[in-house]
C-alpha cells in the first residue's frame, strides 16, 4: 500500500511539474527545425511567420535549416530533441507519409518518435524546364527525353522525395530514363534549373516565378485542378496530357514525443492564429500555397489518410523499398 502510494505521489509530482512549465512556457527562445534549404518557398514562408509568431509568443523562434535526403536528417534531429516545447519541426508529406513506406532502416519512426501539431499549408506545384532546354509544351518535353531517354536530368529532394516519385511515375508513362538528381531545397532545385545543370522539375511555384519572368525557366504545366492566377497561361497537368498522378504536397508543424498537451495545444493556438489571418493568407497566396491550418486531432487523422494514399502512389510509381544510407 506504501508503495501504491509512493507510485501515486511521483505521478502527482510529475503531473504538476509539467502543468508548471507549460504555464511557463515559453521563457526562452525556440528552434524551429525546417526540413527544406534556406531560401526553398517553406523557409521564406516559416521566416515570414516567425515574425508574426515572435510577439504571440513572447520569445523568438530561430529557424535551423536540415534540408536533404526528403526530410529525413531534419526528423532524425527533431525526433532526438528534448520533448520540452523548445524545439518545433517543420515536417511534410514525405516526413510522415512516405519515408515509413520507402525506407528500411530510418533514423527516426514518425509514429513513435514524432507528435501531430498542425497542418499548415498545400503546396501548388508546377513542371518546369530550362528556357536553355527550348521546349514549350509537356509534348515537346516528352518528344525530347523519349528521343534522347538518358540525356536530361530532373531535380529531386532526393531517393523517395515527393519529386523524385513523380519522376519515376512520368518514366514509367513515357518509357524514358531521366536521370534524378538531389537537391536541399525548391530554391537550390530551381537555380539548378535556371543555369540548365538539370533541365526540369517539380517543385512548389513560388520557388520559380522570378526566374520565370527573368526568361531562365518556363512553366509547362501546374498540379492544381485548375490553372494557377499566377500564371494563368500555363495548363494543367490535366490539359497538358499528363493527369492521373494522385497526392498533393503539404507542409505541418510536428514536436518531439513526449512533449506536454498542454504545450502541444498553445503552439498549436499561435500558428493556426497566424496562418488563418487574411494578410498572412494573401502573403501565402503570392507563394503560390493554399493555406491548411488544423487542430492537433485533424492533423493525425489526415496523416492516417495521407499515409493510405502514399501506398498507392507508391504502388503507382513502381518504387521499391531501399536502406536508408546516411550521406
Amino acid at each position: 500500500m506504501k508503495k501504491f502510494g509512493r507510485i501515486v505521489f511521483s505521478f502527482m509530482v510529475v503531473c504538476c511539474a509539467a502543468s508548471a512549465h507549460a504555464q511557463t512556457y515559453p521563457d526562452r527562445p525556440i528552434r524551429l527545425i525546417v526540413s527544406i534549404a534556406a531560401g526553398s518557398v517553406t523557409d521564406v514562408i516559416m521566416r515570414s511567420a516567425t515574425v508574426e509568431l515572435t510577439p504571440l509568443f513572447g520569445q523568438p523562434l530561430v529557424i535551423e535549416n536540415r534540408g536533404g535526403a526528403s526530410g529525413i536528417v531534419a526528423a532524425q534531429a527533431c525526433a532526438q530533441a528534448a520533448p520540452d516545447g523548445y524545439t518545433l519541426c517543420v515536417i511534410y508529406h514525405s516526413t510522415m507519409s512516405y519515408n515509413p513506406l520507402l525506407f528500411d532502416k530510418l533514423p527516426y519512426d514518425p509514429d513513435r518518435d514524432l507528435v501531430p501539431v498542425a497542418r499548415l499549408f498545400f503546396l501548388n506545384e508546377g513542371l518546369f524546364v530550362s528556357a536553355e532546354l527550348g521546349v514549350n509544351s509537356v509534348a515537346e518535353l516528352k518528344a525530347m527525353a523519349q528521343a534522347k531517354p538518358e540525356a536530361l536530368n530532373y531535380a529531386t529532394l532526393g531517393d523517395g522525395s515527393f519529386p523524385d516519385l513523380f519522376l519515376r511515375w512520368m518514366n514509367n508513362q513515357w518509357g524514358t530514363k531521366i536521370v534524378g538528381v538531389p537537391y536541399k531545397g525548391g530554391g537550390p532545385a530551381a537555380q539548378a534549373v535556371a543555369s540548365n545543370q538539370v533541365q526540369l522539375t517539380r517543385f512548389g511555384i513560388g520557388n520559380f516565378l522570378g526566374l520565370i519572368e527573368a526568361g531562365k525557366v518556363k512553366a509547362l504545366a501546374v498540379s492544381a485542378d485548375k490553372r494557377s492566377p499566377l500564371l494563368p497561361n500555363v495548363p494543367t497537368l490535366a490539359e497538358a496530357g499528363l493527369g492521373g498522378y494522385p497526392g498533393q504536397g503539404w507542409w505541418g508543424l510536428a514536436a518531439p514525443k513526449g512533449t506536454p498537451p498542454a504545450i502541444i495545444n498553445k503552439v498549436n493556438a499561435e500558428f493556426v492564429k497566424v496562418f488563418s489571418d487574411p494578410k498572412f493568407a494573401v502573403f501565402l497566396d503570392k507563394q503560390a500555397v493554399v493555406p491548411a491550418p488544423t487542430t492537433p486531432a485533424d492533423f493525425a487523422a489526415f496523416l492516417q489518410e495521407d499515409r493510405k494514399a502514399a501506398e498507392s502512389l507508391i504502388k503507382i510509381a513502381n518504387s521499391k523499398r531501399e536502406e536508408y544510407k546516411p550521406q
